[in-house]
């Protein structure tokens, strides 16, 4: 798929999983044939927020995903800290200088040791821009096991460009689309619920305009707060809309 015809398709794809198959595909016609997308809404000084609240994208292995996501490694990895202090396209040649200087700290270097050993050697990352401080997403595009960074470099003067026009035009469409972690998705009835109380309906409004009693309301309500992770209501309208959970079309 040529440029042109991706943001194309970018403008018209309705799921996250359609999108993010076809980005995969886009990248690998790069020579960039591992990814890892992600973005959190609730960074601090201190931390990227919850982990649960991420939004993750990959198609590592599992083994992979699991050493370097789940696990925690990811937070002391070079590239990271390099991304969240800027934005744009950061060759991974920075991390072989600082190894050769000898800079790195000792969780920095296990993660080195662990991209090692998955064969995750050379690669670009590229972090988007954002208009707030709690908000932060990056992709990390890992290349072919059989290139050096050298030939990736080269690979990026040549379609640099393009690539992060994609990557940036695929950041801004998955930002539209639902988001619906297996333990954190919401039923029907629970999305309808949470609606109501963000147009401002009270609980006995809610029933009568569902057609359910107040307290088959307030268990919806309370289920929706369960399968969000807040302690208010509120909170879980506003988790709820940033993770386009709310106004979906069936």
């Amino acid at each position: 798929m040529k440029l042109r015809a991706y943001l194309h398709f970018l403008c018209s794809v309705r799921s996250l999983e359609e999108l993010w198959l076809e980005h995969v595909k886009q990248m690998k016609t790069y020579r960039f044939d591992r990814l890892i997308y992600g973005y959190t809404r609730h960074k601090t000084k201190t931390s990227l927020g919850d982990p649960e609240d991420f939004v993750i994208l990959s198609n590592h292995c599992a083994d992979y995903v699991q050493g370097f996501v789940n696990s925690g490694l990811y937070f002391d990895a070079p590239m990271l800290k390099w991304a969240l202090k800027n934005e744009g396209a950061g060759s991974w040649q920075m991390i072989q200088d600082q190894v050769e200087r000898q800079s790195l700290s000792p969780q920095a270097q296990k993660v080195i040791d662990f991209n090692k050993k998955m064969a995750v050697n050379a690669g670009y990352t590229v972090s988007f821009y954002s208009t707030s401080e709690r908000f932060k997403g990056a992709i990390s595009l890992a290349a072919e096991q059989t290139l050096s960074q050298d030939e990736v470099d080269e690979i990026w003067a040549a379609d640099g460009h393009d690539i992060i026009l994609m990557n940036n035009m695929a950041h801004l469409k998955i930002l539209t689309l639902p988001y619906n972690p297996p333990n954190r998705s919401l039923t029907k009835r629970q999305r309808e619920a949470l609606q109501w109380v963000g147009d401002g309906k009270t609980t006995q409004d809610i029933a009568l305009l569902m057609g359910l009693t107040p307290a088959t309301v307030e268990k919806h309500l309370r289920l929706a707060r369960e399968s969000l992770a807040v302690e208010t209501t509120a909170h879980a309208v506003l988790k709820a809309a940033l993770h386009n959970q709310m106004y979906i079309m069936e």
